[in-house]
């Protein structure tokens, strides 16, 4: 008769030694952590490096960005923008429906921005439009649309109380490169 050792049995005793193993692992290295100098050191080392990765990532994305939103903004004033009264409108209507639609989904709101932008540039009192946006559109979208303002330089928006064109809006008004 042979013993045999049920599929449980082993699966059971893997893990336990895998946890085990985990664990032990585990004491060991917050032993080392507290008492060797030279460890606690180079975890230091080794977070600062982390940190200081993340940082510059986080400022080459944002160079990035600035350098779209230029580029944006330089393509819609390279297409030009309407100059009939009723183009105006038909053409503000288009882009503030394409602008909301696509401030849904976080891939696009630099598109959703440009199309609120080109709204703003064809839309007789800025001012009255920016509150509205003020009001209605995402933050991420409405900062990007600031960043677009202030690269224009062209659209009359004054200061509101907390809003788009002062810096309690969230935006300094000005893009460095």
């Amino acid at each position: 008769m042979a013993s045999s050792i049920r599929p449980t049995t082993i699966a059971l005793a893997t893990v336990g030694a895998l946890a085990t193993g985990f664990l032990a692992y585990a004491v060991y290295f917050d032993h080392r952590r507290r008492t060797d100098p030279e460890f606690r050191k180079s975890l230091k080392r080794e977070s600062r490096r982390m940190a200081k990765a993340a940082r510059e990532e986080a400022e080459a994305q944002g160079a990035q960005q600035k350098r779209a939103i230029r580029e944006a903004v330089s393509e819609a004033q390279e297409e030009g923008f309407p100059t009939n009264v009723e183009e105006k409108e038909a053409y503000f209507m288009n882009e503030v429906g394409q602008g909301e639609g696509l401030c849904q989904n976080e891939a696009t709101h630099l598109d959703a921005a440009l199309c609120f932008y080109k709204a703003l540039k064809v839309y007789p009192q800025p001012g009255d439009l920016i509150t509205i946006y003020d009001k209605t559109v995402p933050k991420p979208v409405l900062d990007i649309l600031a960043d677009m303002v202030a690269i224009d330089g062209s659209i009359p928006v004054g200061n509101f109380g907390g809003g788009f064109g002062s810096d309690a809006g969230g935006s300094t008004g000005a893009i460095d490169e």
